[in-house]
């Protein structure tokens, strides 16, 4: 067993090891990068008419717990919005105003998120992380204009947890992602990559190939495998450039594959911060600069604050996504626990759901489609995730109580396919979800998911057929 002095001195030499000085280069680099994907990010989405789609056509948004005060600005200032986070890109990149740029791409792009849960998607909740950290450190001391504008700025190093803190930050994507593929469904049927890969028989060459189970399996094991392994192979100088060569042609795969926007783009840069710290004048052919001498600062109380928030963010970031398993059953049925918690690519869900209807006076029940609310962006993401179900009928009830009835009661016949298995009920049909209140408890609401196998492709196509 070590002795007692050699475990008080652990925490020193971890400290003194977090304070090595290493090379700004690299993670100047990933500033670069990460404003130009930024702004490239925006651009994309204003060319594809995305602020008139998710922003000005809907008449109704879901909000996040907590969050119903924000609401979208009117034309054209959701235009200018995006406007703002393409120009915050282009200043952090250029490391000019840097510490206001990254502050403005932060709550401009965060805001932005935050309107509708429609627009969720993992990877805009990772930038939003990254920008965060990003405006905790100076990654402007390199390679920027502040620093050749005001020369008190320039650092040749910064201490080694800046680049321990990202690869913190990107490694917890990957183990998350490949938890949530260690299920049966993904591992022993091949779904949901099954139904999507059989989707695209019609890409010229390895289209005919696509509707094979086989080729469905061996993409879901190298998916799996990918998630699980890469952050090592990445940290690993001799395996470091076949793995990042790995990391492009799996994302160039996926882009190709599958609607998954700027995902590619962004992992494929975030991958970057495994790399050495001196990775981009190792490819200029440069000489890195002397560094200064290895010298831990005093652990004083304003840096063992320091440590206890950096340790607390560390601790949110693995208990918010280890929270999913708290509910027990099936998570990507009920979805309890789903956001926020990097299950990336690994369920498909097609259902359809009416409300069906009552108040004092009328002398029948009434059916309400959610089209009459909804635009068809926000119905096709509905339709699966109970919160969202409820929190429209909740909206149903107020329409109608602003009309004038009274003793209003909602119940919901939603009916959902998981990952090709046949349809089945996913709300209780008898409980009025006008009476039921958004709850982080589990939603006894939510029935079972159905238990079974996802049907081979044969028997899905007729029962996907069969609406109840």
């Amino acid at each position: 067993m070590p002795a007692a002095g050699e475990l008080r001195a652990a925490p020193w030499k971890v400290w003194r090891r977090a304070h090595a000085p290493t090379d700004t280069a690299a993670l100047a680099a990933f500033r670069v990068l990460f404003g130009l994907v930024g702004t490239a990010l925006a651009l994309r989405f204003l060319a594809m008419d995305g602020v008139r789609r998710f922003y000005e056509r809907p008449t109704f948004f879901f909000h996040y717990d907590g969050m119903a005060w924000v609401r979208p600005l009117p034309a054209p200032w959701m235009h200018l919005v995006f406007v703002g986070i393409a120009v915050a890109g282009v200043l952090v990149a250029l490391g000019l105003f840097y510490r206001a740029a990254v502050a403005a791409f932060f709550l401009l792009f965060t805001y932005a998120e935050l309107v509708d849960v429609t627009t969720y998607l993992n990877h805009y909740y990772l930038v939003s992380l990254l920008a965060l950290i990003l405006f905790a450190l100076p990654l402007h001391a390199s390679f920027s204009l502040d620093a050749r504008r005001r020369p008190e700025l320039r650092r040749t190093a910064h201490p080694a947890y800046f680049t321990w803190l990202l690869r913190f930050q990107v490694g917890i994507v990957y183990f998350f992602a490949a938890l949530a593929k260690a299920t049966p469904d993904w591992l022993f049927h091949a779904e949901p990559l099954a139904i999507w890969l059989g989707a695209r028989t019609d890409l010229p060459l390895v289209g005919p190939y696509l509707d094979r189970i086989e080729v469905a399996f061996a993409m879901s094991w190298a998916g799996f495998l990918y998630d699980l392994t890469i952050p090592f192979w990445l940290s690993w100088r001799r395996s470091r450039p076949f793995a990042y060569a790995v990391v492009l042609f799996f994302h160039f795969v996926t882009s190709r594959l599958f609607d998954i926007g700027t995902f590619p783009l962004i992992m494929s840069t975030a991958a970057l911060v495994f790399f050495s710290p001196s990775w981009p004048r190792a490819l200029l052919r440069r000489a890195v600069p002397a560094l200064p001498e290895a010298s831990a600062p005093p652990l004083d109380a304003r840096r063992r604050l320091g440590a206890l928030a950096l340790g607390l963010w560390c601790a949110f970031h693995v208990l918010v996504p280890l929270r999913a398993h708290a509910y027990g059953g099936n998570l990507l049925w009920h979805e309890q626990g789903m956001r926020w918690s990097w299950r990336v690519l690994c369920r498909v869900k097609t259902g359809s759901v009416t409300y069906r209807v009552r108040a004092r006076g009328w002398d029948h029940e009434r059916d309400v489609a959610p089209s009459r609310y909804l635009t068809s962006d926000q119905e096709r993401e509905f339709a699966g995730q109970p919160d969202m179900i409820l929190a429209l009928a909740h909206h149903v009830a107020e329409d109608l109580r602003a009309r004038g009835a009274e003793d209003v009661e909602v119940r919901a016949d939603a009916w959902v396919s998981l990952n090709g298995r046949p349809r089945a009920r996913l709300i209780d049909p008898d409980v009025d979800l006008a009476r039921v209140e958004s709850s982080i408890l589990p939603a006894a609401w939510i029935l079972p998911a159905p238990e079974g196998p996802p049907l081979s492709p044969g028997r899905r196509q007729v029962a996907l057929a069969e609406v109840p």
